[in-house]
């Protein structure tokens, strides 16, 4: 068992004034892993004021200087991929195929925002005024458990970008993997008060980052419930915000696609992260005359997904990261059930042989009418839900009905037909026939999904503030 006592402030890893201790229980077997010790309104001074004496020089940094900054995050992260990627499948119960990933998504984060500064421009003109974009100043950063690590260094990474410095407050529940990293962060060397850190609980150590008058700017990615709650918290000092929330995200299979391929993919999409991911494509949407061979082929491939230990290579569903989110997506299957939608698959209870650990089957539902809560709510697990659609303005409809607006998917043989209704998807992101990132197109969403974007110059543009100067 590993024992977390210190945040790290000014450069320094340091004793914290808060004294509360919370318990890191691993979500594969329920055996205690750790304990952290959680930080306070006190520790989140220090980090303020450290973050804050730190920006008055960083902010006059070059180009240059912030380019070399990422290039030794970089360097220094890529030392330790290994480490990264077997924390979070310890603490976090992430699969090893996904932590993987991650890790190197986070690695990614340093070259993008390395690529964005050499094209971006600091000063333009507008009429015959010059615009600097200077940094907004200290950016309080919160982060979820899901993909912690990734977070934190595509948050920082642009950050340091646009000259700004950091607080950061990580999920408690993500106290190992925020450990490591920010040991290796220690390492790159990155001027003192720059990055800080401090674990601690949302209505405490969130509160206080987001009340300080000393913070400019929160930079948070979560649930749209907190998300809502910082926003409202954040109005009182006018701080800038960028809120990456919640999702229900449609995935829209034209009647001209190729199933046999595209319904085995929207399943396991809709399982990526083990259903731990804001942008799942959790709602299905299909031609109501194909539903007979779409619910088969969506049965054969739940059948293939290994739910099981995260550990193992050929696990696609690991754990749900705590017995909380386990019954929460548990109350959910039967919501499901109650509503009268058809259990295809999956359904209550743990797989066979795992129930020590916060498992879920692999669970789809069919016939689900989208006015049902698994059709609106995020269950934020391996829960997908089949809606049939009569023709393409309808699966539009469909598609947009929702509070959410985060990301969306189209699958057609004809790919400027599925561009067509891409374009007319209320989505921050869409992806056509299949599954892409790109780290220098901008990641955010609409409606109650987000305010603001992340990624490349348009993330780096939320981290600045215009200044006009008429000569």
């Amino acid at each position: 068992m590993k024992s977390i006592d210190k945040g790290y402030i000014n450069g320094e890893f340091v004793t914290l004034h808060g004294t509360q201790v919370f318990d890191l229980i691993s979500p594969t077997d329920h055996q205690l892993i750790g304990q952290v010790t959680l930080g306070d309104e006190t520790d989140v001074e220090r980090a303020v004021t450290a973050a804050k004496a730190a920006f008055k020089s960083f902010r006059k940094s070059t180009i240059a200087e912030r380019i070399q900054l990422l290039q030794q995050l970089k360097e220094a992260v890529s030392k330790n991929t290994t480490e990264l990627t077997e924390v979070m499948i310890q603490e976090y119960g992430g699969t090893r195929q996904f932590c993987t990933m991650s890790t190197m998504m986070s690695l990614s984060n340093f070259d993008s925002l390395i690529e964005t500064l050499q094209h971006f421009e600091f000063e333009r003109k507008a009429g015959n005024t010059l615009v600097q974009m200077t940094p907004v100043g200290v950016v309080g950063i919160i982060t979820p458990w899901n993909a912690s690590n990734g977070f934190i260094c595509s948050k920082l990474a642009t950050a340091i970008a646009a000259g700004c410095t950091v607080v950061v407050k990580p999920s408690e529940m993500s106290a190992l993997q925020t450990q490591v990293l920010t040991a290796i962060i220690h390492e790159a060397g990155l001027p003192k008060g720059l990055f800080n850190v401090v674990n601690g609980l949302g209505n405490v150590v969130g509160t206080a980052i987001t009340t300080h008058p000393d913070i400019a700017k929160i930079s948070f990615t979560g649930s749209t419930i907190t998300g809502k709650q910082i926003a409202k918290t954040a109005v009182d000092t006018i701080k800038r915000v960028t809120l990456e929330l919640g999702g229900k995200s449609p995935n829209i299979i034209l009647e001209d696609a190729d199933f046999e391929k595209a319904i085995p993919q929207a399943v396991f999409g809709a399982y990526m992260n083990s259903g731990q991911a804001c942008v799942a494509p959790t709602r299905l949407l299909v031609p109501k005359a194909k539903l007979d061979i779409v619910n088969q082929l969506a049965k054969a491939a739940a059948e293939n997904v290994v739910v099981g230990n995260p550990t193992n290579d050929a696990t696609n569903v690991g754990p749900m990261v705590s017995e909380k989110q386990y019954e929460r997506v548990q109350n959910y299957i039967k919501i499901g059930m109650e509503e009268g939608a058809t259990l295809l698959t999956g359904g209550p209870g743990k797989p066979a042989g795992l129930e020590n650990g916060n498992f879920v089957k692999a669970t789809i539902f069919t016939n689900v009418s989208n006015d049902m809560r698994i059709a609106r709510e995020e269950i934020f697990g391996p829960v997908l839900s089949i809606i049939p659609y009569e023709n393409e303005d309808d699966a539009i409809a469909i598609a947009n009905n929702t509070t959410y607006g985060l990301a969306a998917y189209v699958t057609s043989a004809d790919e400027s037909r599925a561009v067509k209704v891409a374009a007319q998807i209320e989505a921050g992101r869409v992806c056509v026939n299949g599954f892409k990132h790109d780290p220098q197109a901008p990641f955010g969403g609409f409606k109650q999904s987000g305010l603001g974007r992340e990624f490349g110059a348009f993330g780096l543009e939320e981290y600045l503030e215009p200044k006009s100067i008429l000569v």
